[in-house]
Order: structure tokens, then sequence, then C-alpha cells
């Protein structure tokens, strides 16, 4: 291979996965496509443009957000979250539509009511027998209608607190999840979150833990029981120094010794699986210490939930 060659195959190469990449598809998203419908039907309904035109403003903003982090390929979970919130803000502006609907009601029964009373303090005498009669008969009928109605302003407002309180509540879960992976150092990949441990669980060619790295483990462990519905593989890895059979026994056997950790430290058995790689994926050079000592690492994965 000449030199020119030899400089332009990386380009070749690099430019290939430039365009295969972007010609990837964005992935669908159910509770995305869910709230994008829930979105358009409340745009449809007058009441809601009339009665809560701010809200549904705020609910047109929030699901922009989802779409955006949709686009840029975002986690799912986090695509889900947004478009979660999004659809919620969908329905506090359909309920408060609804209250304010009813308020109206409210205001023209009472109105009615006032009218009612003045055609009673004006009737003729020689009628007024009968249409107070008539009179009082209305009356208990929109004194129904007034029951009613409040009843449901009472009930809408209730639906529009637990609304606002689900939403609020669902925003700083997924802030809080963001900002404990941030301290486990964890990294977004196509396997989903990783997390890097080095080599400095372990002594030289062992597999049992060393008692400085059970902090570390500590706040992985705190992480997985914090959120119940998350699995985690650990996979272990080996540089290549030695025989190959050997570094996927050690590879295996920290992978193994590190979820025996996490058991002790009380995450669920089903939530965890291990894999050992031995050499085999390197991060770095094995011809050099300093490489060397990259791939002898346990990562964590936290798949994309589905």
């Amino acid at each position: 291979m000449d030199m020119n060659m030899k400089f332009l195959f990386p380009i070749i190469l690099l430019t290939g996965s430039v365009l295969s990449a972007c010609s990837t598809q964005p992935e669908k998203h159910a509770v995305l496509d869910m709230a994008s419908s829930d979105y358009a039907q409340a745009q449809g309904d007058p009441d809601v443009t009339n009665y809560a035109a701010i809200e549904l403003q705020q609910a047109g903003d929030a699901l922009d957000k989802a779409t955006d982090a949709q686009r840029k390929g975002e986690d799912q979970e986090v695509v889900d979250h947004l478009a979660y919130v999004a659809a919620k803000k969908v329905a506090i502006a359909q309920e408060t539509a609804k209250m304010k609907v009813a308020e109206k009601a409210v205001a023209n029964i009472s109105t009615e009511r006032e009218k009612i009373r003045l055609e009673l303090r004006t009737t003729e005498a020689d009628s007024a027998r009968q249409q107070v009669k008539t009179a009082k008969e209305r009356a208990e009928r929109q004194e129904t209608a007034l029951e009613v109605s409040q009843a449901q302003t009472e009930s809408s407002r209730q639906r529009l607190e637990a609304q606002v309180a689900e939403t609020d509540s669902a925003n700083v879960r997924i802030h809080q999840m963001e900002e404990e992976l941030k301290e486990l150092n964890a990294r977004e990949t196509e396997r989903g979150m990783v997390i890097t441990l080095g080599d400095v669980l372990f002594d030289t060619s062992k597999a049992e833990l060393r008692d400085s790295s059970i902090n570390s483990l500590k706040k992985l462990a705190d992480f997985l029981k914090a959120y119940p519905e998350r699995t985690a593989v650990i996979e272990g890895y080996t540089d290549s120094t030695g025989e190959s059979s050997f570094n996927q026994s050690l590879s295996e056997k920290r992978a193994m010794a590190v979820r025996d950790s996490l058991l002790n430290m009380g995450v669920d058995r089903n939530r965890i699986s291990t894999r050992g790689f031995g050499e085999a994926n390197p991060v770095a050079t094995n011809t050099t210490a300093a490489g060397r000592q990259s791939n002898r690492r346990v990562e964590i994965v936290l798949p994309q939930q589905q």
C-alpha cells in the first residue's frame, strides 16, 4: 500500500461511518406518538383553545422538547419521560378548559336565578300564586343544576391539582436520575449507560475485591435499589498479558465478584447478569503499561429500557 492510500484509507472509513449514521431513521416512540395525538386532539377542541390557551401552549412547548430529544437520538427512557410530561400538560389544559366551562355555567345559572327572583317580586297580585309556584319549580331545577355544576368544578379542580403534582414528580425523578448517573461517571452508548470501573478493584491477577472498592460499588448498589426498573450487565476484561484461557477465566471471576458484592448490598439477583470477555474488546493499546491498565477493567452496562 503506497503512502497516499495509507493516509486516505482511514478517511474513507470515517466518511462511510458518518454517512451510515446520517441515514439512520429516528426510533419510534409509542409514548411520544400518543402525546402528539393527545395534543392534536386538544388543539381541535374549541373549549381548550378558548379557555386554556396558555396551558395548551405549555403542552406544545413540552411536546417540542420531547420531539427534539427523540430527533437528537437521546436515551429512550429520557424521551419517554419528556413525552409523558407533555401528555400530562395536555391533560392539564383539557381539565382547565372543563373547569372554566363549568364556572361559566355557574355564573349563567346565578344570573338566571336572580332574574327569576325579580320576576317573582313584580308579578301581578291576581296571578302571583300561580307564578310563584311555577317560579319555585324553576328555581329548584336551577338550584339542582347549580349544585351539579359546582360539583363538576370542584372535581375538575382536584383532577387538575393531581395532574400538576404528577408532572412535577416526573420532572424531579428525571433530574435526580441524571444527576446520580453523572456521579457514577456513566457514559451513554448504543448498549445503554456504561459505568467503567478500573483495575483498582482488584490486585494483579486476583479476583478478590479490595476493601477500597466497596465505596464505589455501594454507590452503584444504591442507584440500582433506587431505580428497581433498571437492570445491569457486569462485564469483566483483562489486558493481553498471559494465557488467553487464564485471562478469560479471570475476567469471568472478577465480574462475578462484583455481582456478589452488589447482591450482598441488597440488589435483587434477577436484575444482574455477568459476562467475561478476557482480553477481547480492548479500549487501549496493550503495548504500553498505561494502555494495559485501561484494558484491565470491569464495565457495568445499564441497558436501555424498552
